[in-house]
C-alpha cells in the first residue's frame, strides 16, 4: 500500500573555496588545486551533477521540489553561465512548487558580488552571505578573505541585483572576542536589515586547523552574556528565534531548513552531498555522495552514493533530534506521519521524563503537543539524550 510521502527539497553541493577556513569542517577544497589554466572543471562538474540527479530521480516519486539550497564550499565562485545552465536543466528535469525558495551561499568578496544579478536572473531567489564578522582582526583569525566594507557592500549589491530575501551568516564566541565586540558585530548586521540572520557560536570541530591548534576562546560567562544580550537585541529589532541558531523577520524563516528539521525528504547531489529519502513502502534511508571532487567527477553515478537505512529503533532519536531543534510547538502524532511507525512507548516515556525535568512545556503536553521550554532550549543536548535508544 502506498503512503503519503513528506515534502521534498533539493540540496546541491559545490566543493570549492578560494582557501580552507581554519574552523570549517564542511566538504570544501582549495580551488586552485583543481584548476586547469586558472579554471575550475565547471563543465564536467555540471554534467556530473545532472547525471547524479538523473540517478536519484526515482526518489522524487512525482513530488514537486519545495525548496533548493546550493551550498559549499563557495558556490559563488562558479561563473554565471554555470548557473544559467544548471537552473535551466533543473527546470526541465523537475517539477517545482509555486514560489519555491531557491537559496545560494555566497561570499561577500568583490569578485563574487559582480555576479549577483546573474544569479538572480538565473532563478535563484534567496542569498545567504557568509559574513562571520565585520572586525578585521577576527576576519583574519577566521581565514576570511573579505573585509568589513566588502561585507557591507555585498548586502547593497544583492539588493540592487533584485534579492528581497537575504540571510547573513554571523558567528560569535570567536577567539578572544569580548561581549562588546560580539554586540558590535550583531548590531551592524541588524542595521543591514536582512530578512534572516543565522547567528551561531563557533564550535571547534575535528579535522579542522582550529582542532589541531586550538585558539583561545571566550570564557563561559562571556559566552552566556553574548547569547543573552544578543537574543534580546534581535528580539528588540523584530527578529524571532525559531531555531537554535536562526532568527528571522515574520514570514521569512528559511523554508529549506524547516523541511530538514521537520523530518522532510531531500535529495542531495554533488561531492559530499547528503540526502534523506522515504520510499513508498515507508522505508527511510540517508544517502551520502563521495566526498573528493576528483572521485566524484571520474565515476559513474551508481559508484558515488552510500545508502544507510534508518533502523526502526533509531527513529525516535532521529525524529526528535530534528524537531526539537525548532522552537515551534508540534503535534506528537507528527511522529507517525513522518516515520510511518506507531508512536513508541519509549518516546512517550522520554517526553514524560523531560516534563519532570522542566525541559518540555506541560500545558502543550496536555493537548498531545510538544514544546521546548526556555530551560529546554538552553539544555538541548541533555533533552536529546533522553531519546537515545
Amino acid at each position: 500500500m502506498s503512503i503519503l510521502l513528506p515534502p521534498l527539497s533539493l540540496y546541491i553541493h559545490l566543493p570549492w573555496c578560494v582557501r580552507k577556513c581554519p574552523y570549517c569542517d564542511f566538504n570544501s577544497h582549495q580551488a586552485d588545486r583543481f584548476e586547469t589554466n586558472g579554471k575550475l572543471p565547471e563543465d564536467a562538474y555540471l554534467a556530473q551533477l545532472l547525471a547524479d540527479l538523473d540517478a536519484d530521480l526515482p526518489y522524487v516519486a512525482g513530488r514537486p521540489i519545495q525548496t533548493a539550497f546550493i551550498g559549499g564550499g563557495t558556490p559563488s565562485l562558479m561563473n554565471e553561465d554555470f548557473y544559467y545552465r544548471l537552473m535551466d536543466a533543473l527546470r526541465e528535469k523537475l517539477t517545482w512548487a509555486d514560489n519555491a525558495e531557491i537559496t545560494m551561499e555566497a561570499n561577500p568578496g568583490t569578485f563574487e558580488q559582480e555576479k549577483f544579478s546573474h544569479f538572480r536572473q538565473a532563478g535563484i531567489n534567496r542569498l545567504s552571505i557568509g559574513i562571520q564578522s565585520f572586525q578585521p582582526n577576527l576576519l583574519k583569525t577566521l581565514g576570511r578573505i573579505h573585509n568589513r566594507d566588502e561585507a557591507i557592500h555585498a548586502v547593497d549589491k544583492s539588493r540592487a541585483a533584485g534579492f528581497d530575501n537575504i540571510n547573513l551568516d554571523l558567528m560569535h564566541g570567536l577567539p578572544d572576542q569580548s561581549l562588546e565586540m560580539a554586540m558590535e558585530d550583531l548590531s551592524l548586521a541588524i542595521k543591514l536589515n536582512p530578512e534572516h540572520l543565522s547567528w551561531y557560536q563557533l564550535t571547534i570541530e575535528p579535522n579542522t586547523e582550529f582542532y589541531r591548534r586550538p585558539p583561545t576562546l571566550p570564557e563561559d560567562n562571556t559566552l552566556w552574556g553574548i547569547q543573552d544580550e544578543g537574543q534580546a537585541l534581535l528580539t528588540q529589532h523584530g527578529y524571532v528565534q525559531y531555531e537554535v541558531s536562526a532568527n528571522s523577520k515574520i514570514n521569512r524563516r528559511a523554508e529549506h531548513n524547516l523541511n530538514y528539521w521537520r523530518f522532510g525528504d531531500y535529495i542531495g547531489i554533488g561531492a559530499g552531498a547528503h540526502g534523506k529519502i522515504t520510499l513508498s513502502n515507508g522505508q527511510i534511508f540517508r544517502t551520502r555522495k563521495t566526498r573528493h571532487p576528483n572521485h566524484y567527477l571520474n565515476n559513474l553515478p551508481e559508484a558515488l552514493v552510500i545508502k544507510d537505512a534508518i533502523e526502526q529503533e533509531d527513529l525516535p532519536l532521529e525524529f526528535m533530534m530534528n524537531r526539537l531543534r525548532l522552537f515551534e510547538t508540534f503535534d506528537l502524532n507528527d511522529y507517525e506521519r513522518f516515520t510511518y511507525q506507531k508512536l513508541p512507548t519509549s518516546l512517550i516515556k522520554a517526553c514524560e521524563t523531560a516534563l519532570k525535568q522542566g525541559l518540555l512545556d506541560p500545558e502543550a503536553w496536555k493537548n498531545n503537543r510538544v514544546k521546548t521550554t526556555e530551560k529546554g532550549k538552553l539544555f538541548l543536548n541533555e533533552l536529546l539524550e533522553l531519546f537515545l535508544p
